[in-house]
């Protein structure tokens, strides 16, 4: 069951990517058509939209990778379903050691410190070069914008 969430949490995350891509090249359409052949309107228009419906994947995306990574968690940690110690974060105990602890009900008094874990799953080259990527779109955007700002400056005569 971990495999499998591993392997849909994986196949979420190329979707994203996927569908951001497809989101910019669509803008990047309708930036193009951006001329007398469309109504201006039109194509603010179509690229709002665009934009809503990008940014509601995004949400969605995120939402299930997000429950796919915490039901991948419970799955290693309680396999069974069944409540057992787990260090770190659960700890059975009875009233007598409860007792025996001046009946304090701290966590750290019996949980410990969890183990440091290492995910043998992250790829840092992976996730470096798709950051990467995402900030040099970012970047030509940018530069984008802030020459039509300065168009629009220049139009206002400012």
């Amino acid at each position: 069951m971990a495999e499998h969430c591993r392997d849909l949490t994986k196949e979420i995350d190329l979707a994203a990517k996927l569908a951001g891509r497809l989101v910019d090249i669509c803008v990047k359409e309708l930036e193009a058509r951006d001329s007398d052949l469309w109504a201006n309107t039109e194509v603010s228009r179509a690229g709002k939209a665009l934009e809503a419906a990008r940014a509601e994947a995004v949400e969605v995306l995120r939402r299930t990778r997000h429950f796919m990574r915490q039901a991948d968690w419970l799955q290693e940690r309680f396999p069974d379903a069944t409540l057992r110690d787990v260090e770190g974060l659960v700890k059975l105990v009875d009233r007598a050691t409860i007792k025996a602890h001046d009946w304090s009900l701290t966590p750290g008094r019996y949980v410990g410190v969890a183990p440091e874990e290492l995910d043998g799953d992250f790829d840092f080259e992976e996730t470096l070069r798709s950051l990467h990527i995402d900030l040099k779109g970012l970047n030509e955007e940018a530069v984008e914008l802030a020459a039509r700002i300065s168009r629009h400056f220049e139009e206002l005569g400012a």
